[in-house]
């Protein structure tokens, strides 16, 4: 198999699971990476064996590329995101449009094209690839203009920069429109990471939900992608069985 894993941290962040544990459960599974990690926990993934996968060029997610108000507090933020993913060696950093706020969608794509053209240049320099996830708007996450892939695709191939490409979210993706093997199959190049979660719910990845994860990531491992797809469901049940189980259901030939 030629992708790996990892753990979004965010979903296993609580006061009942011991962050040690965590890492170690994850590494002993097979897992090689965690990844939108608070920045105080990155030593305890380094000296757990582990790298972090992704991290955040800026936050908050509702406030992004497609409008300019937004542009010169992205750019100070990338600058100190850009240096902490060369200091951890870390190969991703998440990009978000944020929120339409009235922007129809072509001027949305406009100026995030605009906006993450010279983004894209500074992530060259840095070896560090910028990947602008794909949300649900439906559910999660409403307004959020960076909801198809099409939308997507459209900004990334404009910025033309081998450093820029999109986060499928496999479980937002699913909610949106469906159809996750085909548009992998027709748009694999354009994506650099991958997320998934069971749908509906965002739980576990088992036979409780509507996705069958292992056809997806063997669709996936068949385009040959080489980067990682990172589990960020929220477990009901047992968090260590969840885990196990959503690795075996990913770990494809």
């Amino acid at each position: 198999m030629a992708f790996e894993q990892s753990v979004s941290w965010w979903c296993f962040d609580r006061p009942e699971i011991d962050p040690l544990d965590l890492v170690r459960t994850c590494k002993d599974i097979g897992y090689t990476a965690m990844e939108l990690v608070p920045v105080d926990k990155f030593p305890l993934i380094r000296d757990g064996g582990m790298k972090i996968a992704a991290h955040q060029l800026h936050v908050p997610l509702t406030q992004g590329i497609s409008h300019e108000k937004y542009w010169e507090d992205i750019k100070r933020q990338s600058e100190a995101s850009l240096k902490l993913a060369v200091d951890w060696a870390i190969p991703n950093l998440i990009v978000f449009s944020g929120n339409r706020e009235g922007l129809d969608d072509k001027r949305g794509a406009e100026n995030a094209i605009k906006q993450l053209e010279p983004l894209a240049r500074a992530a060259e320099s840095a070896g560090v690839m910028l990947i602008l996830e794909l949300l649900n708007s439906k559910v999660n996450h409403p307004d959020y203009q960076c909801d198809r892939t099409a939308w997507g695709v459209e900004v990334v191939s404009a910025v033309d920069s081998p450093n820029a490409r999109l986060l499928y979210d496999i479980y937002h993706m699913q909610i949106m429109e469906g159809d996750v093997i085909q548009t992998i199959r027709d748009n694999h190049q354009w994506f650099g990471h991958y997320h998934t979660a069971g749908v509906p719910g965002r739980n576990e990845i088992d036979a409780r939900q509507e996705l069958y994860y292992p056809a997806i990531c063997r669709a996936i491992a068949e385009t040959g992608f080489d980067g990682y797809v990172g589990q960020e469901f929220v477990p009901l049940g047992d968090w260590k069985a969840a885990l196990r189980g959503a690795y075996e259901a990913c770990d494809v030939e």
